[in-house]
């Protein structure tokens, strides 16, 4: 079998699986070249999420899924236990980031569909390709009704992002971007304002990259022009994606959420998150328990390569921040539109 990530609305297909290997964009060189990277094996899975080939929450959890897919079967093929050859690389993947809870939600449920399986190496394979397809597929699905549901939310009109959370995040339709896409679909004309999302360059490299290729329009700010931007009144509505969503409503999203989050408060713009319910995780209580990753320093200190700092200077480059529920308008998800307070609407919606 095999699924291709490409849906109505979005020109972008950022995985693809063949049946036999995962292709995924290569969303390091984005947008200088479009490439696919060819993933074989769990480590090459593994080494993709780890090193931002592949990225965004739900992206992640996909790949996971369809590694350990790979795991099995190489294991098939060497006569070796699938078994062990599963358990050894869903650990593996479990070590590449710490804090997108789909990634452990995919290994979970990738683990839960395992456990029911024979010993019988081909089945095995079968059933768990089975088992990554639905999670790829599902993802699409979530999404397209995420955005349908947050499409109402917006007009005619200005929207601001932070990061990307559109197609390249996902499996092939987009959170954030999905809203903004649903919104499109339904004859609303949105402008996109998509902050460049330092040090990685997500809005500026991926989310400008993707708003073109749909001919969505676009403008590019740098975050320190967010306040003023604000300020014009013309923005209606922030939308960003999340990497988890805490019981209490606590969102981590990528760096830069939290101070946007707080500007919208300030000048009375609509603060709205676009998580599909396979991002909310009930068993963290607050924002304070979601681990937050940091990553290596060259991401400050280099761009494409070339050093823009002096030589020796400390950083500091956590990947995430947490914005406060308080600071949240709502939480869009595919089962509905999630508003304060948060924490008894998220327990009613993992119920």
């Amino acid at each position: 079998m095999s699924v291709r990530g490409k849906e109505a609305g979005s020109t972008v297909r950022p995985i693809e699986w063949t049946g036999e290997e995962l292709l995924l964009v290569n969303q390091r060189v984005l947008p200088l070249r479009l490439s696919m990277s060819r993933i074989t094996t769990a480590t090459g899975a593994a080494h993709a999420i780890r090193t931002m080939v592949v990225r965004g929450a739900p992206a992640i959890g996909v790949t996971a899924a369809f590694g350990l897919v790979l795991a099995v079967r190489d294991a098939n093929r060497k006569r070796r236990s699938w078994r062990e050859a599963f358990r050894s690389a869903a650990e593996e993947l479990a070590g590449t980031r710490p804090t997108a809870v789909n990634l452990f939600w995919a290994i979970d449920r990738m683990r839960r569909a395992a456990e029911s399986l024979p010993d019988e190496p081909e089945g095995a394979a079968y059933h768990l390709e089975r088992e990554a397809v639905a999670i790829f597929d599902e993802d699409i699905a979530a999404n397209r009704k995420l955005g349908a549901r947050g499409a109402k939310l917006l007009r005619s009109g200005a929207v601001l992002t932070h990061c990307n959370a559109g197609a390249l995040a996902t499996a092939g339709y987009g959170t954030a971007l999905g809203i903004v896409r649903a919104a499109v679909a339904a004859g609303k004309k949105i402008h996109v304002y998509a902050s460049e999302t330092r040090p990685f360059l997500q809005g500026a490299r991926l989310t400008a990259w993707e708003l073109a290729q749909d001919d969505i329009p676009c403008t590019l700010v740098t975050e320190g022009m967010v306040a003023p931007l604000l300020r014009t009144g013309k923005i209606q509505a922030a939308v960003v994606g999340a990497d988890r969503v805490a019981a209490n409503g606590d969102v981590a999203n990528k760096i830069g959420t939290y101070g946007l989050a707080i500007l919208c408060r300030v000048h009375k713009v609509p603060f709205y998150v676009a998580a599909p319910r396979s991002t909310i995780d009930p068993s963290v209580r607050s924002g304070k328990e979601i681990p937050i990753e940091e990553r290596d320093g060259k991401e400050v200190t280099h761009i494409l390569g070339t050093r823009i700092t002096p030589e020796g200077v400390r950083v500091w480059n956590p990947s995430f921040d947490v914005t406060p529920a308080k600071y949240l308008s709502a939480i869009v998800t595919e089962k509905g539109v999630l508003t304060a307070p948060f924490g008894g609407a998220i327990r009613k919606l993992s119920r």
